[in-house]
């Protein structure tokens, strides 16, 4: 499955959220690690949600995104998990 996910330049690094899983976000130094980290923190989300019964959603092929002009860089782009099967 593919999520696509926003990648944020901050002071410290990058910050990395995914639109289609509320909350999944992840940090990192470089956009490289970022995509890595945020591939690792949606794993795990969508672990927790199957865990609890939720239904996993299926990642969206597009979605509405506005530049913010003061920040230094966005980006979007998208990351690779593994299918989940339904419980």
């Amino acid at each position: 499955m593919r999520y696509l996910v926003i990648i944020r330049r901050t002071g410290t690094g990058y910050s990395v959220d995914v639109p289609d899983l509320p909350g999944c976000v992840a940090t990192a130094t470089n956009v490289e690690h970022a995509r890595q980290m945020i591939a690792e923190a949606i794993e795990m989300h969508l672990d927790l949600m199957q865990q609890s019964g939720e239904a996993i959603p299926p990642p969206s092929r597009s979605f509405e995104f506005a530049v913010d002009a003061e920040a230094d860089e966005e980006l979007c782009t998208w990351v690779e998990v593994e299918e989940r099967q339904a419980v």
